[in-house]
């Protein structure tokens, strides 16, 4: 749930800080964001003091088009490492149980404060997905140069320039969804003066739904062929897909793609397993790899609840 709190602007600073505190410690049991619509801009950053065993972070932030001011939890780095334990331990699990290999495992790290990503990273997490191209090209050049970035977010063939270029660390793109991102992709990686060929994946729609991007799952082998035809700095290694957002039963989607990676391995003339299936993410990493993914997207499950969009 949400709540909205205002806040009058005559109460003194250290009382404003107090209540932000108390209002911060609702928000860490009940997982909320909170709203305060009144305040002037500032900035809180503390542990709570009434909790400090919580571990939990709280920034007031500044929503920069409207200029509302937003109460968010983050974890420290604490909180970031444990929760990166678990889901290793989970997937540990699943493919101990499963008897297959561990899938990769890519942090979605999208809207989280740069400081989350650096704990994850000390933690020994390489390999983060981003959504946006302005936030991964703003927030790449800052981070470590040994991280992996994966950009699982709808691309735009204009963009596709400006993403290779901005973030030298580029490893995947698993959002190609057309010919003709793919060769937007292959011409920036010519403009860029990129030698290592950039890692592509084929995102299929496989929900059906108009909301989300991605091919058909009839096209991918024609967007595959083009990739190998027409796009030598390119190495297309697999297909991705999102399932439809809280069906309880994704193993229909997870289905379509492995259906969808063998045409295309029969197509290539290669074998399926040459091609990686990346399904899964927060809601439903444990069904797909019991389905057989070989890279995972989590995000909430590691760094917690994501700040708005827009702030």
């Amino acid at each position: 749930w949400q709540c909205t709190i205002s806040i009058p602007d005559i109460m003194a600073s250290r009382a404003r800080r107090a209540a932000l505190v108390v209002l911060a410690e609702l928000m860490v049991h009940c997982h909320a964001y909170l709203t305060p619509s009144s305040l002037p801009l500032c900035t809180v950053a503390a542990l709570n003091p009434f909790s400090p065993s919580l571990l939990a972070a709280h920034a007031l932030r500044r929503d920069r088009s409207s200029g509302a001011s937003t109460l968010c939890m983050v974890e420290t780095v604490e909180g970031v490492a444990k929760n990166l334990e678990a889901v290793r331990t989970r997937i540990g699990e699943l493919s101990a149980k499963c008897g297959i290999k561990e899938p990769r495992l890519v942090a979605v790290s999208k809207l989280q404060p740069d400081q989350l990503i650096v704990d994850a990273h000390a933690a020994g997490q390489k390999c983060f997905g981003e959504n946006y191209v302005k936030e991964l090209v703003g927030k790449a050049p800052g981070l470590p140069a040994d991280i992996e970035w994966h950009f699982i977010g709808m691309l735009q063939s204009n963009k596709a320039k400006t993403l290779v270029s901005g973030v030298p660390n580029l490893a995947v793109v698993e959002s190609v969804h057309s010919a003709k991102t793919a060769s937007a992709l292959e011409k920036a990686c010519v403009g860029a003066g990129r030698t290592q060929k950039l890692k592509v994946m084929i995102q299929v729609l496989t929900s059906g739904e108009e909301s989300k991007s991605g091919c058909d799952p009839e096209e991918c082998t024609v967007i595959a062929q083009h990739i190998k035809d027409d796009c030598p700095l390119l190495e297309l290694v697999g297909l991705m897909t999102i399932g439809k957002f809280g069906d309880p039963n994704p193993e229909p989607y997870f289905q379509v793609l492995k259906q969808c990676r063998a045409r295309v391995a029969q197509s290539l003339g290669v074998a399926e397993d040459a091609l990686e299936l990346s399904m899964g993410m927060s809601g439903d990493y444990d069904k797909a790899i019991v389905a057989g993914s070989t890279s995972v997207r989590v995000g909430t499950s590691i760094f917690g609840l994501r700040p708005p969009k827009s702030s």
